[in-house]
């Protein structure tokens, strides 16, 4: 009786002996492939410890969070670079993602996923602690940029041409919906630009060529629901949404104005504001358009640059009334508030684009020149602000700068890096 009462134990020890060398072997395998005979050369007794071995020194060694981490576009080789903030280091590339000449980067809400819109109407969905592409879809066949839900279910991309907005679900990059854009009695599709997600499942975007703005609420994503403002002003051609999504902000390129709206009151319509800024002044050539995605909100004051001016101008956002205009370097194409609202900086277009300049909220006025190289595309502050990173183009580098003493910390190659994004957007409206 003990004799057979003890044959099932038996039996099943050595099924699980059996399970765990076939185990140990796929562990192994996986490293190298062809070396089963090293799971013979193993004492039964040490087999479990050689797994874990095995396995461990498989495993990737990746941050154990994705807050250091950052994604930098180089535009001419369609790839991107995995970065760390802490250490000044490229950790990957990611290449094949298309056309990169004018791409964004929204996160998901653990940063840990990455949605790249290219020029090419590409969406790719990359893993930046796994380091490799997760899907891919070229959905249009010229896209300027897009947004992610709140919750992280749903990427919006905003589409040149045709032009447009389609909803994408964002586990699977399968299309959910399309919100054509389009306007007049012709049925012409406008360009969408300065698109932002925005409180209340909603997606707000400006019509270029239909002066027009549009909030798209996606609470069911598959049949949005769209309202529609038009006669916002002449050719909106960017936005902003306040760091609080209080208010959406769209640059008119046709006229010297902006255009604002309450998302919490869509009822009052959309407002023009700074009419006529520039109005009795010389009125520069564009060479390039403004960007106004980047914040330029410190404390009660929003920073904005002037159309084909060098100036800043500074507008109460208590009333919205513009309170100062700062002379700078060139004609501002980004001008971005370091997080705690104490410095402004601004980049410039072409011919005065090698230079950065520094303006003291303080006393509205510039502090500092700074040189990273040719062709200054972009810039990102580290989530307190303590750093910035700027890209150089056609110096083929990233330039990593202490904010306080404006002292040069690194620089790092890169193939024409263009945009720089951080995981702590991920947590930010409108970004």
């Amino acid at each position: 009786m003990r004799r057979a009462s003890r044959e099932p134990l038996i039996k099943s020890s050595q099924r699980n002996r059996a399970s765990w060398e076939r185990l140990i072997a796929l562990a192994l395998d996986s490293c190298s492939r062809g070396n089963d005979e090293v799971v013979q050369s193993f004492p039964r007794g040490l087999l479990v410890a050689a797994a874990a071995l095995a396995l461990a020194a498989c495993a990737p060694v990746v941050p154990q969070s994705t807050d250091r981490l950052g994604v930098v576009i180089e535009r001419a080789t369609g790839s991107v670079q995995v970065v760390d903030q802490a250490k000044h280091a490229s950790l990957a590339r990611i290449e094949g993602l298309g056309d990169l000449s004018h791409a964004a980067i929204v996160y998901s809400p653990d940063g840990r996923h990455a949605f790249v819109f290219g020029r090419d109407g590409g969406l790719t969905k990359i893993d930046i602690v796994a380091r490799r592409t997760l899907a891919r879809t070229v959905q249009a066949g010229n896209s300027i940029g897009g947004a992610i839900s709140k919750d992280g279910r749903l990427v919006a991309v905003a589409n040149y041409d045709p032009g447009g907005v389609k909803i994408f679900d964002a586990a699977s990059l399968e299309l959910l919906s399309e919100i054509p854009s389009t306007y007049g009695s012709e049925g012409k599709r406008a360009k969408v630009v300065g698109i932002a997600d925005a409180p209340g499942d909603r997606f707000v975007f400006s019509l270029f060529e239909a002066d027009a703005i549009w909030v798209a609420d996606v609470a069911d994503p598959r049949r949005p629901r769209v309202r529609k403002f038009a006669n916002v002003g002449s050719l909106p051609y960017d936005a902003l949404i306040t760091p609080d999504g209080r208010h959406y902000i769209a640059g008119l390129f046709g006229e010297d104005g902006l255009a604002l709206l309450d998302m919490q009151d869509l009822d009052a319509g959309v407002r023009r504001i700074l009419d006529g800024y520039g109005r009795g002044g010389e009125k520069l050539p564009v060479y390039k358009m403004p960007h106004l995605r980047g914040w330029a909100i410190a404390g009660d004051y929003a920073f904005l640059p002037a159309i084909g001016r060098h100036a800043v101008l500074v507008v109460d956002r208590r009333t919205w009334k513009q309170t100062a205009e700062i002379a700078v370097h060139g004609q501002p194409v980004f001008v971005m508030a370091r997080p705690d609202g104490r410095q402004v900086w601004v980049n410039f277009a072409f011919p005065r684009n090698g230079v950065v300049q520094v303006i003291d909220v303080a006393t509205l006025a510039p502090v500092e020149s700074l040189e990273p190289g040719k062709t200054v595309l972009h810039m990102e502050f580290t989530a307190r602000g303590d750093q910035i990173w700027i890209s150089a183009r056609d110096s083929h580098r990233v330039v990593v700068y202490d904010t306080a003493s404006f002292r040069k910390l690194a620089e790092l190659p890169a193939q024409s890096p263009s945009g720089i994004f951080f995981t702590w957007r991920a947590r930010k409206i409108g970004l």
